[in-house]
C-alpha cells in the first residue's frame, strides 16, 4: 500500500517536536508498539479471511520503522528553532493589526443555533454582524426567532453582548504580554507549514483562555482558536470552553464557525453553534449601488 504524500509530509511534522530527551514521536510509538503484533494478530479466521484488526497493523508494520526515523531530528531546522517561532509569533502580531483594519467595514450574515439540552429548550436566529469604520461590533435581527424565548434571551442574546465587547483589546488580546506560547506541532502540507501553538495565560482574567492557537506559517493568520476561559466572569457560569474556525479570504482570515459550550448553574449545560458566511464591505455595498455614469 501506498501513503500519500500529504500523509506522510503531516506524519513527519504532527507532534514530531523532540524533546530534551530525544523522545521519539506520539505517531512513531502508535506504529512501533503496533508493529510487534503484525505477525502475532495475522492469524486466520475459519474462512480463511485476515481479520480487519490484522490487516490494518499488516499494512502499518511495513511503514514502521521508516516513521521511527522521521522523528523531530528531521524536521528541516528552520522551522522549530527559536528564531523561526518568534518570527512565526511576530507575523501574527502584524496579522491582527491587518486582519483588524481589513474586517472595519464588513457584514457577516450569522446563523445561530442555540440549545439548553437538560431543559429541553432550543432556539434559532439569523442576525447580520457589522463593523464599522471604528472597529465596533453591533448585530441586527434578520427575520423571526424560532424556539424557546429563555434560549433567546440567556443563550444567544449572552452571546451577543460578547461578541460586542471587543476582544481585541490589549487587555486580553493574545499576545506575549498576556499569554506563554509553547509549540506543540508544525504540519506541513503542500509545502505549507501550520504553526499550533499551546496558549497559558500569564494571569487569572476575564477573556483569557487555556488552549491553542493554529496560525498560517506564510501570513501569521489565525486558522483556528480552541481552549476553555481561565474566568467566567460570573457567579452563574462555571465553564466556558470553544472552538473559532477561520477561513482564508484574499490573505485574511476570516471567521468561520464557532462552537461554544457553557456549564451554567441551575440550568446545566448551554450550547451554541454560529455559522458566519456572506462577508461584504461597506465599499462593496456603496459600489454595487452607484449609477454606472458612462
Amino acid at each position: 500500500m501506498r501513503l500519500p504524500n500529504s500523509f506522510l509530509a503531516s506524519a513527519i511534522h504532527v507532534n514530531t517536536r523532540k524533546t530534551e530527551r530525544g523522545a521519539i514521536s506520539s505517531w512513531s510509538r502508535l506504529v512501533a508498539r503496533a508493529a510487534p503484533f503484525a505477525l502475532l494478530n495475522t492469524r486466520k479466521t475459519e474462512r480463511g479471511a485476515i481479520s480487519s484488526w490484522s490487516r490494518l497493523v499488516a499494512r502499518a508494520a511495513p511503514f514502521a520503522l521508516l516513521i521511527i526515523a522521521l522523528h523531530a531530528a528531521d524536521i528541516p531546522k528552520n522551522y522549530a528553532t527559536p528564531d523561526n517561532l518568534k518570527s512565526v509569533i511576530d507575523r501574527y502580531l502584524a496579522a491582527q493589526q491587518v486582519q483588524q483594519d481589513a474586517l472595519r467595514g464588513a457584514r457577516m450574515e450569522v446563523d445561530i443555533d442555540a440549545q439548553l439540552p437538560s431543559l429541553e429548550k432550543n432556539g434559532k436566529l439569523r442576525v447580520l454582524r457589522m463593523i464599522s469604520k471604528l472597529g465596533k461590533i453591533s448585530f441586527d435581527q434578520i427575520g423571526q426567532f424560532i424556539g424557546d424565548p429563555v434560549v433567546k434571551k440567556e443563550v444567544i442574546g449572552k452571546y451577543l453582548e460578547l461578541e460586542q465587547d471587543e476582544r481585541q483589546k490589549g487587555s486580553i488580546a493574545i499576545t506575549p504580554a498576556n499569554y506563554k506560547f509553547q509549540i506543540n506541532a508544525i504540519i506541513t502540507q503542500d509545502q505549507e507549514q501550520t504553526y499550533i501553538f499551546k496558549l497559558t495565560p500569564k494571569r487569572k482574567a476575564v477573556g483569557l483562555f487555556k488552549g491553542e492557537l493554529w496560525l498560517d506559517g506564510a501570513t501569521g493568520m489565525p486558522l483556528k482558536e480552541s481552549g476553555q476561559m481561565v474566568k467566567s466572569g460570573s457567579a452563574w457560569l462555571k465553564s466556558i470552553r470553544f472552538v473559532r474556525d477561520y477561513e482564508m479570504r484574499n490573505g485574511i482570515s476570516i471567521l468561520k464557525h464557532l462552537q461554544s459550550t457553557v456549564d451554567v448553574r441551575v440550568v446545566g449545560k448551554a450550547e451554541l453553534n454560529a455559522d458566519y458566511s456572506n462577508p461584504t464591505w461597506q465599499e462593496d455595498e456603496q459600489a454595487a449601488a452607484s449609477p454606472n455614469v458612462p
